[in-house]
């Protein structure tokens, strides 16, 4: 019972996983680079939504609902303004460029905020705490299955933008193959603007539920960004699907390695990225087409 209990604890752990890298693996997909700020953007978002939602006296889940369109926007701005020019000067120019955007946010909240520790559990009400008890032994607990549900339907609802909607079919395309793409009419920069905007957004939404789940303060951007990055290598970098299935085994070992010793639990989530690192296939879903 404790091992099917540490399972169902890793799989609703996983789905924050799967939310928290959805966007670094599709600005890798469409882009072909890796966001360093991205764990930074998204604690960025849990300060806004903790100041929307102590000004406003919401919910975190209805205090959410603003900042959204105001992180499309500054992912938008982002690209169009940082990142599409650093895209220009090579692959290792971006890598820079997000690495000194994450120390700015870093010490940007740091002095807005101050250190201090942080948290929205509070002000989310019973929900934060609840949980669905099946025995003595095995509980559910309900903030897992919501982020579990919302991570199933922003990488549902990305995929289906991807294949179904014109501007998805671009976006494929122009990850594909930019200069070809750009022959027929695709306009690359807008893409990759509208890329960097989802990204920007999924991130901020990560990160309200981790203020709700956590607590968080301005330094806390790095450990999620290695979270998410690990959640992608062992899905398989570009693939949606895949990050979802990284996101449930990271999960998963995290959860039985603390099952085991609670000093276990991250050097076991580490143990697996490793061993796909080594693994000659490369993710669980790597093998297949990419998900941009």
């Amino acid at each position: 019972m404790t091992w099917l209990n540490a399972v169902l604890q890793g799989i609703s752990l996983g789905g924050f996983y799967a939310l928290l890298a959805c966007g670094l693996s599709l600005m890798f997909g469409v882009m072909r680079i890796i966001n360093l700020a991205h764990g930074d953007i998204a604690v960025l978002g849990a300060f806004i939504v903790w100041v929307v939602a102590n000004q406003w006296h919401l919910s975190p889940f209805l205090a959410v609902l603003p900042v959204l369109p105001v992180m499309l926007v500054f992912g938008y701005l982002l690209q169009l303004t940082l990142l599409g020019r650093s895209l220009r000067a090579g692959m290792l120019v971006p890598l820079l460029t997000t690495f000194g955007l994450a120390i700015v946010i870093q010490n940007a909240l740091l002095q807005i905020f101050t250190p201090d520790v942080r948290s929205l559990g509070a002000t989310a009400g019973g929900i934060a705490t609840a949980s669905w008890r099946l025995s003595d032994s095995i509980a559910i607990p309900v903030p897992g299955v919501v982020v579990l549900l919302v991570a199933v339907a922003v990488l549902g609802g990305l995929q289906l933008f991807l294949r179904r909607t014109p501007m998805g079919r671009e976006m494929r395309a122009t990850a594909q193959d930019q200069d070809t793409a750009q022959l027929v009419g695709v306009n690359a920069k807008a893409v990759y603007a509208r890329a960097t905007a989802i990204a920007v957004a999924t991130a901020a939404l990560a990160g309200a539920f981790f203020a709700v789940r956590s607590t968080f303060d301005p330094s806390s951007g790095p450990t999620q960004l290695i979270f998410a990055f690990e959640a992608v290598v062992i899905g398989g970098f570009g693939s949606l699907w895949g990050t979802l299935l990284g996101g449930m085994a990271l999960g998963i070992a995290q959860a039985i390695g603390a099952a085991i010793d609670p000093q276990y639990a991250i050097l076991a989530g580490h143990l697996v990225f490793l061993a796909v690192l080594a693994s000659p296939r490369g993710g669980l879903l790597a093998a297949r087409e990419s998900a941009a």
